[in-house]
């Protein structure tokens, strides 16, 4: 029998300003335990104001925030059971790894030498066991970043806070460190809430994304749903790239195909004759942006996967046929 989700945060009608500027209104948001839940959203909607509203660091203007069932929202946080990880990682540069990773436990009165223990675990678990006794500045950006970590989950929080966290990463060392995030939150069960507006991290990391916008939640799903079944123009346009057909109708670019002009389009799909505008090589795919006769620019995404003798060889100016299944092009919010 399968166990009922559990919440473990809640935000009920929860409402922000800041000199009559509106950073949320009204925001309503379960985060159940055990989940990676991601906050995602462009700069100004409102998903770092939603963490620090969790974290503590601020107070919200009306609405609860609950915390395992009890509202926290007029608590410090020093007595919440989260902890935060942000992006300049906020390490001591002057104590070393373990002292670093064990100054929460110290502060707790812990004994040194438990608090100690419970420190070299923590970066054994985030593969930094050989390198406690280390300085931060002898570390690279992705070693910062795994013990600030290890310093935020020693405490064993219910719930732990990532504010963009890997925004000072670069890409390859990015995605190294997403694989690391879910591993870890995977393997520990704690709740993770996570704040990006990276749209590819958060398809690839979370088991759940609320999408801001203007200070709202557009939609709740998972990365299937927000790509596949937008509930806005808004949504369908921020995950993913789009083509927004009569301005209601979704059409993504990699469910397209290009044919050679004066083909014939396959039964069941639909087409239309146009010139290619541009053609962009990215190694895995071939970006693609179509003209239409009827003025309509489509974006077309082609994974390069066949033999390179049997793709097709076109460049700016010719003229195609881009011809895409039926079912393929949905209206939004269907």
């Amino acid at each position: 029998m399968q166990t009922a989700k559990q919440p473990i945060v809640q935000l009920e009608g929860v409402a922000k300003s800041y000199g009559g500027a509106v950073a949320l209104a009204q925001l309503d948001l379960t985060v159940y335990a055990g989940e990676f839940f991601t906050l995602l959203g462009p700069s100004g909607s409102g998903k770092t104001t939603t963490l620090r509203l969790i974290a503590g660091f601020e107070r919200p203007d009306t609405g609860r925030i609950m915390l395992d069932g009890e509202d926290v929202a007029n608590r410090p946080p020093f007595e919440r059971a989260v902890n935060t990880v942000f992006q300049d990682y906020a390490l001591f540069p002057h104590l070393t790894l373990i002292e670093n990773v064990a100054y929460g436990l110290r502060a707790k009165k812990m004994p040194k030498a438990q608090a100690h223990e419970e420190a070299e675990k923590a970066l054994a678990a985030v593969q930094l066991a050989d390198y406690g006794g280390r300085k931060p500045t002898q570390l690279s950006g992705g070693q910062r970043q795994r013990v600030a970590l290890a310093r935020a989950m020693v405490n064993k929080p219910r719930v732990l806070l990532l504010d963009e966290p890997l925004g000072a990463l670069d890409l390859k060392l990015r995605h190294r460190m997403q694989i690391e995030l879910k591993r870890l939150q995977h393997e520990t069960g704690i709740t993770f809430i996570y704040v990006t507006h990276d749209q590819d991290e958060a398809l690839s990391m979370s088991d759940r994304i609320a999408v801001f916008s203007k200070g709202r939640i557009e939609q709740i799903g998972t990365a299937f749903d927000l790509y596949e079944r937008p509930a806005s123009v808004f949504v369908a346009d921020f995950v993913g790239s789009s083509n927004l057909l009569g301005g209601d109708t979704l059409l993504r670019p990699e469910k397209i195909q290009l044919l050679p002009a004066g083909s014939t389009a396959p039964e069941g799909f639909e087409a239309g004759e146009g010139i290619l505008r541009e053609a962009t090589y990215l190694g895995a795919v071939t970006r693609y942006q179509v003209a239409l006769a009827d003025g309509t620019l489509l974006h077309v995404m082609e994974s390069n996967t066949r033999p390179v003798g049997e793709r097709l060889r076109l460049a700016a100016g010719d003229t195609v046929l881009a011809a895409w299944p039926r079912d393929a092009a949905r209206k939004i919010g269907n």
